[in-house]
């Protein structure tokens, strides 16, 4: 198999010339119990890729890069139930166990069995199973090392879906739906008529912005620097798009006193202190965004008795994914969820380090990778 590989994370950019992913002959990995190997057609790159690669986020390496793709089932390990070899599926980046404190309480999306393997680099089942040409172990992604064209996987990192969905559209559903979606269907449980700010319009912010317009009569006002998102997240469904500069005048020309919802998709927490100062009374922000682990917030605390207002952490959405997949693939062939408006272009995964450059610098929304070669089967429809 080959796979995208990092072995050294902080080296400069332009990654294009530092070439931190290098992609390497991997030992084909079989499934154990539990597990399923997949062959990944397409993945996408996220933020959340770019953070291991730079460093912010520390994981340990080597490591098989990659957690939103989307593929074909290849193989299916003993005691597997409900997936069989040509499912066509979606993989989810928290594998939940189904019987810890937070899956039990309905929470899969903070499964802490989950968490530890993730964290590790192992899968929920068992250690690591990668190994490189030297018999050295490599490390899983969030249990998933999309950037591959095989990947083994627990089980529960699996929704499959139906096999019309194009990949390059289905692999958007393993992070940046369930993410941008959830913080506002879950984790805000936003209403009709209220409003809403969305800070950072990347993939999770842009959807964000989908699940605030379907709802009734909601006012949703998207944030960005970067000029050339503005016209796409009018497209859908922004009530008002502007600068971090023009936030505050759009909030108070919008929403009055202050928004009842903000989503901060940046990964920063000078915008979180921002966002906190846009709400009304009683309002949520909702953090969605990754910030580098030593960022602190300074907010003055009386905000939160004083005003009621309130700091949600959103991990994946507070989503459940074989709920919510599924739901919201139906949303999306309503014409309510666009994903495909968010798909900038697909290249090979040779390309992947130039793809990098790209996302840091906002030239893209979301870079596709095709494992293989780029084909109309993958991108028009999943035959």
């Amino acid at each position: 198999m080959r796979s995208a590989i990092l072995r050294a994370a902080g080296l400069p950019r332009p990654y294009a010339q530092s070439r931190p992913l290098g992609i390497e002959q991997l030992a084909n990995p079989t499934p154990r119990a539990g597990e399923v190997g997949v062959r990944i057609v397409r993945a996408s790159l996220c933020h959340s890729d770019l953070s291991v690669v730079n460093g912010s986020r520390p994981r340990p390496l080597p490591m098989a890069i990659g957690h939103e793709a989307a593929g074909i089932v290849d193989v299916v390990g003993d005691g597997v139930q409900g997936i069989t070899p040509g499912d066509h599926v979606v993989l989810v980046f928290v594998p939940s166990c189904g019987d810890c404190r937070a899956c039990v309480a309905g929470r899969p999306a903070l499964c802490s069995r989950a968490a530890a393997a993730n964290a590790s680099g192992d899968l929920l089942h068992g250690e690591a199973v990668l190994r490189d040409s030297g018999g050295q172990r490599v490390n899983h992604h969030l249990g998933v090392s999309g950037f591959a064209d095989y990947a083994v996987v627990a089980a529960e990192s699996l929704v499959v879906i139906d096999k019309d969905v194009p990949f390059d559209v289905a692999a958007m559903f393993g992070c940046a739906a369930l993410t941008g979606m959830g913080a506002v269907l879950n984790t805000a449980d936003m209403q009709a008529g209220q409003s809403l700010i969305v800070f950072g319009l990347g993939a999770v912010g842009l959807t964000a912005v989908m699940a605030a317009a379907q709802i009734e009569g909601t006012t949703v006002i998207a944030i960005d620097p970067n000029l050339d998102k503005h016209s796409l997240a009018r497209s859908v469904g922004a009530t008002a798009v502007g600068t971090p500069e023009q936030a505050a005048g759009l909030v108070a020309e919008h929403a009055g006193d202050g928004v009842d919802i903000a989503v901060e998709a940046v990964g920063s927490a000078r915008v979180m202190e921002a966002c906190l100062g846009l709400l009304t009374r009683g309002g949520a922000l909702v953090s969605v965004g990754l910030p580098h682990p030593e960022q602190q917030l300074g907010v003055q605390a009386l905000q939160f008795a004083g005003m009621g207002k309130r700091l949600l952490g959103s991990y994946m959405g507070d989503a459940v994914p074989a709920r919510d997949i599924p739901a919201y693939i139906e949303l999306w062939r309503a014409g309510a969820l666009p994903m495909e408006l968010l798909h900038s272009d697909t290249v090979t995964l040779d390309a992947i380090n130039e793809a990098l450059d790209a996302l840091e610098e906002g030239r893209v929304v979301r870079r596709v990778i095709a494992m293989d070669k780029i084909d109309d089967a993958a991108t028009s429809s999943a035959a």
